[in-house]
C-alpha cells in the first residue's frame, strides 16, 4: 500500500526539481506512514520535513508545492479528498474505494506471489539458528529460537534472498566432558559399580536411557574404560538424533550443520589465536591468555584461552564467525538467546580490530520464555532436569500453536507461554482465531458451489465501497509487512498482520451477506474473501502454521 503513494510522491518531488521549485539535486529519504489518529487520514508523508532544511524554507511551503505537483500525478479515482497539509508540513491522503479495489485486484492478479519481492536480489543470507549444545532434548527456550529462525528464513527468501539455514553442533569443550562423564556415573550405576556423578553432570532420565542402550550394547565391557570417548559418542549421536527429530518435527530443516570441533580439526583455532596474536590484540598472564579489551573497543579484557589451556568460548565462536565471513555471505543472521548478547559483541569486536566488515552480520536477540499452566509459572531447570522440552510442549498444545504464540512478542520481548490458551478451541485463542478466519472463507465458497455460484470471467470490483474498505485496507499492508518484516528481522510482525487480518474479515462477515441476490455485489465480495483467504494462508505459510479448510 504504502509503496504505490511513495511512487507517487517521489514522481511528484522529482517533476517540482525538474521545473526549480525545489533546489534539491536528488530525492530526500522521506517516509509514507499509517498516521496514529485515523482523523489524518489513511496514509502521511513527512517529505516537506525532511527537505525544509536543505531547501531553506519553512516546510508548509514545501508541502503546498507538493500537493500542487501531487494534482498532476495521482488519479483523480484513488482519492476521496484532495491531499492535505497538516501540522507542521505532514501531507496527509484519505484514498477513495477506488484505490482499495486496485489494491484488490494487484492482489488478485498476482495470486500466491502476492506479497513476495525480489528486494534480495538473489544475495545469499544466512540464518544460524537453534544450535543447542547436544546435551539434553531440545527445551521450550530451543522452540521459540527455532521458530525465530525458521520464519526468519522464510521472510528472507520470500523477499527475493537465497537462504541458507545452519546449525553450529557445539560439539566440543568442558560440556561434553561433563555429558560423556555423566553418562558413565548412570552406566556404571547399572552394572552394580560405584561411579562419582560430576557435581554440574546432567541428571534428565536421558542420561540413564544412553546409559542403558550401551549397558545393552556392550555389556560390563567399559566399566574399566580409562576414556571417555565411548560415553561421549554415544551420548552426542543419541541426544542429536533427538534434536533433529523434534525439530523436524516443528517443521524446522537445515541446509548444513557445521560441528565446531571441526574447528580444532582444521587448525582454525590454532590460526584465529595466531591472527590475533600478530594484531597484538591478547595477552598472556595469569596462565591464560586474554583478548584485550582496550585494543579492539571493550570495557573489559576476556579469557579466550583458560589457564587450563582450553579454549573460552569466544575463541571458537570468533574464528566460526571467520568461517562464516569467508564463505561470501550477503547477510548472516545470528539467533541469539539473551545470555549470549555480550558475548556477540566481544566477537563482534575482536572481528573487527582483525579487519573485518561486520555490518554483514546481524544478531537478532531474543528473551527467554515462561511457561504457565492454571495462571502459575512452570519451573524449568535444564541440568536439574526440572523442565519441559519441546516436544512435550508439541504433544501439549500442537504445531500450529506452539509456533504462532512463540511469535506473539517481539523476540526482544519476554514471552509468557499460555498453556491453558493455547489449547483452547475458541476464538480467544489466536491461532484458533486466525485460522478459523481461514477455514470460514473455504465455508463460503463450498456454500457459493452448493448454490451454484461460479467466479465471474469479467471480475467487476466497482460494487465494492466503504463497507469493505477496512478489509481492503488492512489486505493492502501485506507486502509492506513482509518487506519490512524482513528487514528489521521481525518476524512478530507477521503473526500481528495475521491477526489484524482474521479480526478486520470476522467484523466484516458478521456485519455483511457475502451471498447476496445481487449478482455483481457477490461477485466483488466473494473475490475479496478470496484475497483475503489468499493472504492468510500466505501468513500463517511464512509462520509455518498450517492453513486448514475446516475446523
Amino acid at each position: 500500500m504504502k509503496r504505490h503513494v511513495e511512487a507517487l510522491v517521489s514522481r511528484a518531488l522529482s517533476d517540482a526539481i525538474q521545473a526549480g521549485e525545489l533546489r534539491a539535486r536528488e530525492l530526500p529519504a522521506f517516509a509514507v506512514e499509517v498516521p496514529a489518529d485515523p482523523k489524518w487520514g489513511d496514509l502521511s508523508t513527512n517529505a516537506a520535513l525532511v527537505l525544509a532544511r536543505g531547501e531553506g524554507r519553512p516546510p508548509r511551503g514545501i508541502a503546498e508545492t507538493l500537493v500542487r505537483r501531487l494534482e498532476a500525478v495521482v488519479p483523480a479515482a484513488w482519492l476521496a479528498a484532495p491531499p492535505e497539509i497538516a501540522g507542521p508540513g505532514f501531507v496527509n491522503f484519505r484514498l477513495a474505494p477506488a484505490f482499495w479495489q486496485a489494491r484488490l485486484a494487484e492482489a488478485l492478479a498476482a495470486g500466491e506471489a502476492y506479497g513476495r519481492s525480489d528486494v534480495g536480489a538473489g544475495r545469499r543470507a544466512q540464518v544460524e539458528f537453534v544450535s543447542a549444545n547436544p546435551t539434553g532434548p531440545l527445551t521450550v527456550g530451543h522452540g521459540r529460537n527455532a521458530v525465530i529462525g525458521d520464519t526468519l528464513a522464510r521472510l528472507l527468501a520470500a523477499s527475493g534472498w537465497n537462504v541458507e539455514r545452519e546449525y553450529y553442533f557445539n560439539n566440543a569443550g568442558r560440556q561434553m566432558t561433563v555429558l560423556a562423564r555423566s553418562v558413565r556415573a548412570r552406566y556404571l550405576e547399572l552394572i552394580g559399580r560405584d561411579g562419582v556423578f560430576p557435581e554440574d553432570g546432567y541428571q534428565g532420565e536421558y542420561i540413564r536411557d544412553i546409559a542403558r542402550t550401551l549397558f545393552e550394547r556392550h555389556g560390563d565391557a567399559l566399566a574399566d574404560a580409562q576414556e571417555l570417548v565411548a560415553f561421549r559418542d554415544a551420548a552426542e549421536q543419541t541426544i542429536f538424533a533427538t534434536i533433529r527429530a523434534t525439530q523436524e518435527r516443528l517443521g524446522v530443516v537445515f541446509d548444513h550443520y557445521f560441528n565446531e570441533d571441526s574447528l580444532y580439526r582444521s587448525g582454525a583455532i590454532e590460526k584465529t589465536l595466531a591472527a590475533l596474536d600478530a594484531r597484538s590484540l591478547i595477552e598472556r598472564r595469569e596462565g591464560a591468555v586474554w583478548l584485550r579489551g582496550a585494543a579492539v573497543g571493550l570495557a573489559q579484557d576476556r579469557v579466550v584461552v583458560k589457564s587450563s589451556g582450553e579454549p573460552a568460548y569466544r575463541l571458537p565462536d570468533i574464528a566460526y564467525h571467520l568461517d562464516k565471513l569467508g564463505r561470501g555471505f550477503d547477510a548472516i543472521v545470528d539467533v541469539l538467546g539473551a545470555d549470549h548478547i555480550a558475548e556477540h559483541e566481544e566477537v563482534a569486536a575482536a572481528l573487527r580490530a582483525l579487519g573485518h566488515d561486520t555490518t554483514r552480520i546481524r544478531p537478532v536477540i531474543y528473551q527467554f520464555v515462561t511457561l504457565t499452566r492454571h495462571g502459575e509459572q512452570v519451573k524449568m531447570s535444564t541440568r536439574r532436569a526440572e523442565y519441559v522440552t519441546l516436544d512435550e510442549l508439541l504433544d501439549e498444545v500442537g504445531i500450529d500453536a506452539a509456533r504462532f504464540f512463540f511469535l506473539l512478542r517481539k523476540s526482544d520481548s519476554h514471552l509468557e507461554f499460555d498453556l491453558d490458551l493455547a489449547k483452547q478451541q475458541s476464538t480467544e485463542n489466536p491461532v484458533f482465531y486466525v485460522q478459523y478466519a481461514h477455514a470460514r472463507i473455504a465455508s463460503v465458497f463450498r456454500q457459493a458451489a452448493e448454490a451454484g455460484v461460479t467466479p465471474a470471467a469479467d471480475l467487476d470490483l466497482s460494487p465494492l465501497g466503504d463497507a469493505e474498505v477496512e478489509t481492503l485496507r488492512v489486505l493492502a499492508t501485506w507486502p509492506d509487512v513482509v518487506e519490512t518484516a524482513a528487514g528489521e528481522l521481525e518476524p512478530h510482525r507477521v503473526v500481528f498482520f495475521a491477526l489484524e487480518l482474521a479480526g478486520a474479515f470476522h467484523r466484516y462477515y458478521n456485519r455483511h451477506r457475502i451471498l447476496t441476490d445481487d449478482g455483481a455485489l457477490t461477485q466483488a465480495r466473494l473475490a475479496l474473501v478470496r484475497a483475503v483467504q489468499q493472504v492468510l494462508r500466505a501468513a500463517l505459510g511464512i509462520a509455518g502454521v498450517a492453513a486448514p479448510e475446516r475446523m
